[in-house]
């Protein structure tokens, strides 16, 4: 009844309660975190509160009314539940990896370009984790747990770092296989 999605929501919305707009705002803001999509942010809140996890209340807003969740003591117990339980590695998606699998395919030339070209991205990324340490006070009920994933989320751009570089070692450029390559498809 609730995926590894609705107990993000409820984590999200965690003490202080977050509209829709909240949700959004938040995952943007990491962007790495961002797994699904826009609407999915606007549907399930309302989901879990058509099924008792969470309570909605309405706030003005800017323009508007706003929508604003909090956890109920069901949201809070199935959480609790769900924490006890063992953790599952969740599956990788990731293009870097696709990349690489169909390199054979359109050739290394194009896919070195395409994967050096990723580390424009990862300095922003690491310009968004130093945002969120630094906000991470703001927080201190929750600034150890965040912390603590902002450090993992650090060592996984080292990760994609270090295999852009040894992409470029591997794959130096102007390779006799992109060569082959070129001449078998013309």
């Amino acid at each position: 009844m609730l995926s590894l999605f609705s107990y993000e929501v409820l984590g999200l919305i965690g003490r202080n309660g977050a509209s829709p707009h909240d949700l959004r705002g938040m995952v943007r803001r990491g962007r790495m975190l961002e797994w699904a999509g826009e609407s999915q942010y606007y549907t399930e809140p309302k989901r879990l509160a058509e099924l008792g996890y969470l309570q909605a209340r309405k706030e003005p807003g800017k323009t508007r009314e706003r929508t604003v969740y909090a956890l109920t003591e069901k949201g809070l117990d199935a959480l609790r539940e769900w924490a006890e339980t063992p953790t599952r590695f969740t599956p990788v998606k990731s293009e870097l990896l696709v990349r690489l699998l169909v390199a054979d395919l359109v050739g290394e030339d194009a896919t070195r370009e395409s994967v050096t070209a990723l580390r424009a991205e990862i300095a922003d990324l690491e310009t968004r984790l130093d945002e969120a340490e630094t906000g991470a006070d703001r927080l201190p009920h929750r600034s150890k747990y965040l912390l603590l994933n902002l450090d993992f989320l650090r060592a996984l751009l080292a990760l994609h770092l270090d295999l852009i570089e040894r992409v470029e070692r591997e794959l130096p450029g102007d390779s006799a296989d992109d060569r082959r390559q070129e001449t078998a498809s013309a």
